[in-house]
């Protein structure tokens, strides 16, 4: 018999807390955690730089970790470990605008391998993904909160913990509501 605590997840609510935009609650089946929001709030109309958590139903495509730092963790969702030239376009004149690319040495960009661990664990969602919309947004993603809980530039952010617990139950299927 398969329990409720081991069913994928039907569906995440993140919502804003009472009197702080960048900062929020995520409910799933019943439990609620703090997250951090961007510094923009939860927006309708989200746009690059802007620093906006885009308002909408995502769905995860995948998992993207630290694997030199941490195990692969147990999830429903397709894994990728996070090499150092991985990064993500958030240039919108550029083609692979809201993608994962490849730098090389020396290159810029938003890379995944971060000194910090709030890429340790991310959770790739479909904002502005089918179509990618130049200047809609990009690299939007469920990653680790700062210890403050300071805002994101449009992410969700979590307690390890709660990234962990998180991963356990969710699936590509799952609906990540926001506002």
């Amino acid at each position: 018999m398969i329990e409720a605590r081991d069913r994928p997840l039907s569906a995440i609510s993140v919502r804003p807390a009472a009197g702080n935009p960048r900062r929020g609650w995520l409910t799933a089946d019943g439990w609620t955690v703090p997250v951090a929001l961007g510094r923009g709030g939860i927006l309708a109309n989200k746009r690059e730089g802007d620093g906006g958590t885009p308002r909408g139903t995502f769905h995860p495509l995948q998992l993207w970790w630290r694997a030199d730092r941490h195990r692969r963790p147990k999830s429903l969702l397709p894994s990728r470990p996070i090499r150092p030239e991985d990064a993500w376009c958030e240039d919108p004149a550029d083609r692979h605008y809201n993608q994962p690319i490849r730098l090389g040495p020396g290159q810029g960009g938003d890379r995944l391998a971060r000194e910090d661990h709030l890429y340790d664990f991310i959770v790739e969602i479909d904002h502005n993904a089918a179509p990618r919309i130049a200047g809609r947004g990009s690299a939007v993603f469920l990653h680790l909160a700062r210890t403050n809980f300071s805002p994101t530039a449009g992410c969700v952010s979590m307690t390890k913990a709660s990234m962990l617990r998180l991963l356990r139950r969710m699936s590509p299927r799952t609906r990540i509501i926001i506002g």
